[in-house]
């Protein structure tokens, strides 16, 4: 079986583990130093992959999600993680529970696991804002043509999507009223803010035939910008029948 994603259990024995995203980012590439990917992280472009923010699973285990349309680079990183039982992501030593592969079965509607980051200037570094921008056809647009551009990369392919990629989307609301998350990366010791929103729900109606590959792409590459920086990680929502 082709395994596209990766599952991290994992035991912190310090306070609440909330680790920069930059920190799980470096994580991954010293994982994969020694195999053919180690020079993913100097490949201009797409890197093709992401992560999910850091959760507690059923069993009540610290857990880390990771997907990628390539299903060698996670196998080089189950290969590279399955028989440690610590590592380090930053400064801080983790005791691993479990490392499993899975494939999740394509459904037509999604929920995020991280934030979903789309440029409004990219010239200006000006992140789209839904609570100011207030244009739900601009993001969805944007979308769309983001995931065109890395799905035709990917592939070698000129495929285009007709219609909006989502039919019916609810942004998850947070306690302060607001949509949008202000995200604090930290890249050599410099913070510096990533701004994106969470989703309830990312629908599509109906997936043809001929886009079902289209949407396993972003469902295992990931939705918008910064994908490889853990955002824009989906989730198929189970129930919901194709």
């Amino acid at each position: 079986m082709i395994y596209m994603r990766l599952k991290l259990s994992f035991i912190y024995d310090g306070d609440k583990f909330q680790p920069n995203k930059h920190a799980v980012q470096g994580f991954i590439y010293n994982m994969l130093r020694g195999t053919e990917y180690e020079d993913r992280h100097n490949r201009r472009g797409f890197k093709f992959f992401t992560f999910s923010d850091v959760f507690r699973d059923s069993k009540g285990y610290y857990s880390l999600l990771i997907a990628s349309p390539d299903s060698g680079f996670i196998n080089a990183l189950y290969l590279s993680l399955k028989d440690r039982d610590h590592v380090y992501i930053g400064k801080d030593e983790i005791k691993l529970v479990e490392v499993k592969k899975f494939k999740l079965k394509l459904k037509r509607a999604f929920q995020t696991g991280s934030p979903v980051v789309i440029y409004k200037d990219s010239r200006k570094n000006e992140y789209f804002k839904l609570h100011e921008h207030r244009d739900l056809l601009f993001f969805l647009q944007r979308l769309k043509e983001n995931a065109e551009k890395k799905f035709n990369s990917f592939y070698g392919d000129e495929f285009h999507l007709e219609g909006l990629i989502f039919d019916r989307v609810i942004p998850k609301v947070r306690k302060n009223g607001k949509v949008d998350v202000y995200v604090k990366v930290v890249k050599n010791g410099v913070p510096f803010p990533v701004i994106g929103t969470n989703w309830e729900l990312l629908e599509k109606e109906r997936i043809k035939p001929e886009e079902r590959r289209f949407y396993r792409f972003i469902m295992d590459c990931g939705l918008g910008e910064k994908n490889s920086l853990g955002f824009g990680f989906l989730n198929p929502i189970k129930g919901v029948k194709n």
